[in-house]
């Protein structure tokens, strides 16, 4: 909105010309976000202060003084987020609007998944069968519009580490796009059990897709790194600053001791619009890289349930896996500290894994 109003500008004041530049509207992008958020969260804890975090029976009360915290913040974010992309990115572009589009559907799934669970006081929400299902189909959807669509989508994969090595995947590219719409959604919603802790491992995850975009949609780059190269991509590293200035806003009210919680509103957009940013830029196999925080944090889960049913035995004191180092009587602080390093380390991996083919 406000970029094309202003770079239709420039013809008279040739300052305004700056706005056609993809980093400078990514920077602003991230502080429209930021500040939406810092300025609007406590407004939002107000209003939301009689939504608290249906009972934690699981952990036997160990989160017990966190039932009072009120929960469905995703919404603040995910209007961060689209506010900052109407204002500062080409709206018109098809990935932007495919972003967006996940976004608002994934945003309105966790919405419904979190209004069941306080209506019902119960940490049981929508079934999971119907959650799963809405995902897939977003999933297809999703698939089908890259792989279908005019917009030329490559269906080839690339490979890190290798240079020129692709599979391509043709039609069956929309079983690796409902996987991944799935996976990661399902994993960031897993993640988001500590203070801070999901929400920290987004905004280091959208910093290095907002960097990898950049250079995807950039021809000159694409060609001298060897990665594929994705026509308008670049206009996506204006949405991955909204998330970043969003994620930076919201930490600052969910960083421990915590005084919102995003819930599934949050967690579930967030995952999946990471996922499908890892499609758009061709970057589907560094996604268990750069997400790896997430990675770790469902293969807990699924191990603890395999090893249960087949051995009869558990892996880990709990899952997902954070809540094992708490059990082992690492402070919930350290815990998210440490997963922190993790996703930034991972993140800075995943970035120089473009130039090492």
């Amino acid at each position: 909105m406000l970029y094309y109003l202003l770079y239709s500008l420039k013809d008279y004041f040739s300052p305004l010309n700056v706005f056609r530049y993809i980093t400078v509207r990514a920077g602003l992008s991230f502080f429209t976000a930021f500040v939406i958020t810092l300025s609007l969260g406590p407004f939002f804890i107000r209003k939301l202060s009689h939504l608290c975090h249906p009972t934690l029976k699981e952990l036997n009360n160990f989160h017990k003084e966190k039932e009072k915290i009120p929960t469905m913040g995703g919404i603040l974010i995910l209007l961060a987020v689209i506010i900052s992309t109407i204002f500062w990115a080409d709206i018109a572009n098809i990935y932007i609007m495919l972003c967006l589009f996940v976004l608002i559907c994934l945003g309105l799934l966790g919405f419904y998944d979190d209004y069941i669970k306080l209506k019902r006081k119960s940490a049981k929400g929508v079934r999971p069968l119907a959650k799963l299902f809405c995902q897939i189909g977003l999933g297809f959807l999703i698939g089908y519009l890259l792989c279908f669509s005019p917009i030329g989508f490559d269906t080839k994969v690339a490979l890190p580490f290798l240079k020129r090595v692709m599979i391509r995947l043709g039609p069956y590219y929309l079983l690796l796009a409902v996987l991944i719409i799935v996976a990661t959604s399902n994993a960031v919603n897993l993640t988001d059990g500590l203070d801070g802790l999901a929400i920290g491992s987004v905004l280091m995850i959208a910093i290095a897709y907002g960097v990898m975009s950049y250079l995807a949609g950039h021809k000159g780059f694409a060609s001298y790194l060897n990665i594929l190269y994705v026509e308008g991509a670049g206009e996506i590293s204006v949405f991955c600053g909204g998330i970043v200035g969003a994620a930076l806003g919201f930490l600052w009210f969910n960083a421990y001791p915590a005084q919102i919680f995003m819930g599934d509103t949050g967690s579930l957009a967030l995952g999946g619009i990471l996922g499908l940013i890892a499609m758009m830029i061709k970057q589907e196999i560094s996604l268990i890289i750069v997400g790896g925080i997430f990675v770790i944090e469902a293969a807990s889960v699924i191990i603890q349930v395999s090893s249960f049913k087949l051995r009869g035995k558990r892996v880990f004191l709990m899952t997902p896996l954070h809540h094992h180092f708490e059990l082992k009587g690492w402070p919930e602080s350290k815990v998210v500290i440490r997963f922190w390093i993790l996703a930034i380390i991972l993140a800075l991996f995943s970035l120089i894994t473009l130039k090492i083919r």
